[in-house]
């Protein structure tokens, strides 16, 4: 009888198993890129991480061993020739005022796997009238990029943009544009694309070392990577923020070897330096860093382990658990 009885329930129970396998197999993948925004608090700061997507790039681009930069790679379970290259853009609420850090690409340069940043900041409750101070680590196009629309159009009107008279010197320049490689062209009229309703506005305003930026920041020089590359410090209620813009490309060779750099630095050996003296200067204190090519959120600290840096990953926390730390 209890065989005959588990014999009966067993055809209505596979049907039933079938139907969901087919209903489960029915679903469609769900389409598109997911969006990116993630907020934490720096002492009283709101700090926003918005990623404008990822692309790829090889670890042929690191200037090393490759016997050495591989394995790391693959270490981490990252595949040497489609290295993800993410691209993070961060946003600061002081409670005065609200400042961006790098725009991203705004869809005027790279794969269309980038250029979501501002579709994050919309996403993340903000609009662009809103932001009232843009600052530029360097004026490559995955930082720049996102300042205007394809038509050349400023996305930000009430906006001041500030960078280094280094990097505006440089990249703005016919003369040095005239003389660059053909491969690198994109990057000059990206640039004065960029820069133009800014400047025709009079929102575009760099400015010199040791110049106040702005109340809540302060620039810190890391050059190398661009004549005037810097990174921003943010400092609240005993905490500090460095947003540090291409320090790093690939973390998992990088932090281990800050001496590997990047065929995108225009200095190597300035790059080099800079980033292996901010290292020391990080490893021994606690401030959080924001990395625009770090993965996403791009928000952590470098760590030591014996005598190599390492990154080490901020903990996934609220809004209001940061504060605390």
């Amino acid at each position: 009888m209890f065989v005959r009885h588990m014999t009966a329930l067993a055809a209505p129970l596979v049907l039933g198993i079938a139907c969901m396998s087919a209903a489960a197999a029915a679903a469609p993948e769900a389409a598109g890129i997911p969006g990116g925004f993630y907020r934490i608090k720096v002492g009283n700061y709101e700090v926003t991480a918005l990623g404008d997507g990822v692309g790829e790039i090889g670890a042929s681009l690191l200037h090393g061993d490759q016997n050495v930069i591989v394995p790391l790679l693959k270490n981490d379970h990252i595949d040497p020739v489609t290295m993800p290259g993410p691209v993070n853009a961060y946003l600061v609420n002081t409670g005065s005022k609200l400042i961006l850090v790098d725009s991203g690409t705004g869809g005027n340069w790279g794969p269309p796997s980038l250029g979501r940043m501002l579709a994050n900041l919309h996403a993340a409750g903000y609009k662009e009238r809103q932001v009232d101070l843009i600052l530029i680590t360097h004026m490559h196009p995955d930082h720049v990029g996102g300042l205007v629309s394809a038509g050349g159009k400023a996305l930000f009107p009430n906006a001041d943009v500030r960078m280094t008279q280094a990097d505006n010197d440089f990249w703005l320049s016919q003369k040095i544009a005239d003389g660059a490689p053909a491969g690198a062209q994109v990057y000059f009229t990206l640039a004065r694309k960029a820069a133009a309703p800014y400047l025709k506005a009079g929102h575009w305003k760099p400015f010199q070392p040791g110049d106040q930026v702005d109340a809540a920041v302060t620039a810190v020089a890391l050059p190398g990577h661009t004549p005037g590359h810097v990174g921003y410090r943010f400092q609240s209620a005993g905490r500090q923020l460095l947003v540090w813009g291409d320090v790093v490309h690939a973390e998992a060779v990088q932090m281990a070897h800050p001496e590997i750099a990047i065929d995108f630095d225009a200095d190597a050996a300035a790059a080099v330096a800079s980033r292996t003296r901010l290292f020391g200067e990080l490893a021994a204190g606690d401030t959080l860093v924001a990395g625009a090519h770090l993965p996403f959120p791009g928000l952590g600290y470098v760590g030591t382990t014996g005598a190599a840096y390492r990154w080490v990953a901020a903990p996934y926390v609220t809004v209001s658990t940061m504060g605390a730390h």
